[in-house]
């Protein structure tokens, strides 16, 4: 059958099958399918959906599209995890190396930063010296040193969900469940984990706006790995205010080490510690999800991941020493404090405008954005009696654009006279 076949029955609200999905991905990616032809697929995935057999057809023929690792000589199981991207998200920072220290390998590959949202791969390159390139032998081989590497996407991986995500981009088909989980979860079959834990945000700083959503996204992501034979969890936890007290590069990186020495931010550590059980209960380390959060959080107390980051650090080129002094990382730069309009209780914080203010400071700072950023000193439910309620950082370069952002990030900030009723950190677990 030809792709106009194809996008005709996808358009009409047919079912395609596993073979009609295959044709129009290996077409694209040999220019077989124009940039058009797809593009009116998209649409018509968009417009009229896709069945669980599908999403998991589309994810098999995008992570069949490049080279994929195998992590098959590496003894145990190999744990893998993904967030959907979130406002102040270091959680991979964090338990990767948790987990790995433990025993459990971990072999992430990340992205860099996309819209509001920050990038693991942005934060661990505020290291001196660090690379994220590392190529497949080289990311196998530390995995199986020292069991641990957070490394970038490499060229010839999953080269479909690069051309489909720019052309989603490009034609409005971005928030399409399907798309979004066939995007994520053909790279995590591409790094070839065994198994998988996915944190899905939802809320205002999350791409996914409310929790139905997210959970809808979720339980797609899960049907998928399980179909590839993979074991996954998908977390559903709120974004609406950022995670922890720190939002930018090197500032998350520090906060991110702290918390690995015990002295997080209560809210970070709690899904550290939720995210870093459900992995070793995977990766065998733990006999339950619960008994995985105890050991995490002896191991945070502990300081146990500290020296298995330092190890991938300096196995990617980066200096070590920044571990143990982080907040050289931002050191020269100017402040701005951040007062609130009003007095009384913190009722809430839009992650997503402060995730773009910060933006708007990297784009001012140019090659020194990584110094840029935010921490925040009052969170919902805090009491905002005349004193700052955030903090903006900034390098020279950008000092320019400081008060502006300080505004933004006034703005982000909604104060009321009763705190607002709490939620819990996490909104459900989809799997296993």
């Amino acid at each position: 059958m030809g792709v106009l076949e194809i996008i005709a029955r996808k358009r009409d609200g047919q079912e395609l099958t596993e073979s009609e999905i295959a044709t129009a991905v290996r077409g694209f990616v040999a220019k077989e399918v124009t940039e058009a032809q797809m593009a009116a697929l998209l649409m018509a995935i968009f417009l009229r959906g896709m069945s669980p057999a599908e999403s998991a057809a589309l994810t098999v023929a995008m992570a069949q599209s490049g080279d994929r690792l195998d992590l098959s000589a590496i003894p145990g199981v190999k744990v893998d995890k993904h967030s959907t991207g979130g406002v102040g998200d270091k959680t991979t920072l964090v338990v990767a190396p948790l987990v790995a220290a433990f025993g459990v390998a971990v072999p992430k590959m990340s992205g860099p930063a996309l819209g509001h949202t920050g990038g693991t791969i942005d934060k661990l390159e505020s290291i001196p010296g660090l690379t994220t390139r590392l190529s497949a032998e080289r990311f196998c081989r530390q995995v199986a040193q020292i069991g641990l590497a957070i490394a970038r996407q490499t060229d010839t991986m999953v080269p479909a969900d690069k051309l489909i995500y720019a052309l989603r981009d490009a034609t409005a088909t971005v928030e399409s469940i399907p798309l979004i989980a066939s995007s994520v979860m053909s790279k995590k079959l591409a790094v070839g984990a065994d198994a998988i834990v996915l944190d899905v945000k939802a809320g205002r700083g999350a791409f996914m706006s409310d929790v139905e959503r997210a959970t809808e996204l979720a339980q797609v992501m899960v049907h998928i790995g399980e179909q590839a034979g993979k074991r996954v969890v998908a977390l559903v936890t709120r974004m609406d205010q950022p995670l922890g007290a720190a939002v930018g590069d090197a500032v998350e990186l520090a906060e991110a080490i702290t918390t690995l020495a015990g002295r997080g931010p209560e809210d970070f550590a709690e899904l550290c510690e939720i995210v870093a059980g459900h992995m070793l209960a995977l990766g065998r380390a733990a006999a339950s999800p619960e008994e995985g959060r105890a050991l995490a959080r002896k191991g945070l107390r502990d300081g146990v991941g500290l020296a298995k980051l330092r190890a991938m650090v300096a196995a990617q080129g980066g200096d070590p020493a920044v571990v143990d002094a982080p907040e050289s990382l931002s050191a020269a730069t100017r402040e701005a404090p951040v007062m609130p309009a009003e007095n009384g209780f913190v009722t809430g914080v839009d992650a997503r405008r402060i995730g773009l203010a910060v933006r708007t400071l990297k784009e001012a700072a140019g090659p020194a954005g990584h110094a840029c950023g935010v921490l925040l000193r009052k969170k919902m439910g805090d009491r905002a009696l005349g004193e700052a309620v955030a903090t903006v950082l900034a390098p020279l370069e950008a000092a320019g654009s400081l008060q502006q952002v300080a505004a933004e990030v006034a703005a982000a900030y909604q104060v009321g006279p009763q705190p607002p009723a709490a939620l819990p950190l996490v909104a459900g677990v989809v799997g296993q």
